[in-house]
């Protein structure tokens, strides 16, 4: 059960907010009394998202937003704090994935420089765009999500690159802004079922045995760490990285799978 006034009277900013992970946020944050503005490069789908949790009767608003744009990213925090006064959070959810070709060799440069663009120094343009508003709040906070792909291989050179990148800037902004009263701390989900995955619940199946809490997460649970991070319950929590990943980067499934499989051939 969420409670309901943690963000009462909070006004949010979040990015990549049309479907999937940042959605949720949206609809979390939203149901714990925030005002949210959820942006995205695909506005009409922004919109369908936050017509849907209108109906709900949640505080929310679509705004269509291309991070890889500072004026648009600029245009959108104005927007956040014209319609809430104030800019109290801002959480970065947008990125770009481009699939990994067979030889690292055959990597074309636009493709590296554009997962870098909307997930690295994307996140940089909001955060600084939205910055000097977050430290007027007096209860500033930034959530970014990164990914476990930044820590561990999980293919994708780029993508996961970018969101190593985040973990860093999560911490070298953490200490530049803690003494101004702003919090930045980073969720780094493992596989979550979304559009991304659609058609591939065979693909999800399998990779929900690789996981120690055997399934895949959900946006739900992405969002659940993002509120916690993102609330006063963590006022004395910045440049962390909290794993919200089943467990898959602190336990080896498939080397106790193996270890197993020998014992038991042993008996």
């Amino acid at each position: 059960m969420t409670d309901t006034t943690r963000f009462e009277g909070y006004g949010v900013l979040v990015t990549g907010a049309a479907r999937g992970i940042g959605a949720a946020i949206s609809r979390r944050l939203a149901e714990e009394g925030a005002r949210v503005l959820m942006t995205d490069v695909d506005l009409p789908e922004a919109e369908k998202t936050a017509a849907g949790l209108r109906e709900l009767g949640l505080a929310t608003e679509a705004f269509g937003c291309d991070v890889g744009d500072r004026e648009a990213v600029e245009r959108a925090v104005a927007r956040a704090v014209e319609s809430f006064g104030a800019l109290d959070v801002l959480v970065n959810s947008a990125a770009h994935c481009t699939p990994d070709l067979p030889l690292f060799e055959d990597e074309p440069d636009d493709e590296w420089a554009r997962d870098l663009d909307i997930t690295l120094t994307g996140t940089y343009r909001c955060c600084r765009a939205a910055l000097p508003h977050l430290v007027a709040s007096g209860r500033g906070a930034v959530v970014n999500i990164g990914s476990v792909n930044g820590a561990q291989d999980f293919g994708n050179h780029a993508y996961s690159a970018a969101k190593a990148g985040l973990t860093s800037l999560t911490r070298t902004l953490a200490g530049h802004a803690g003494r101004r009263g702003v919090r930045v701390n980073l969720v780094m989900p493992g596989t979550v079922r979304t559009s991304a995955w659609e058609g591939r619940d065979a693909d999800l199946d399998l990779l929900s045995g690789l996981y120690p809490l055997g399934r895949v997460g959900e946006p739900e649970d992405i969002a659940a760490a993002v509120a916690f991070l993102a609330s006063r319950d963590a006022s004395w929590i910045t440049g962390t990285t909290l794993a919200v990943d089943g467990g898959v980067t602190a336990v080896n499934t498939g080397f106790r799978r193996a270890l197993s499989e020998r014992a038991a051939e042993g008996q």
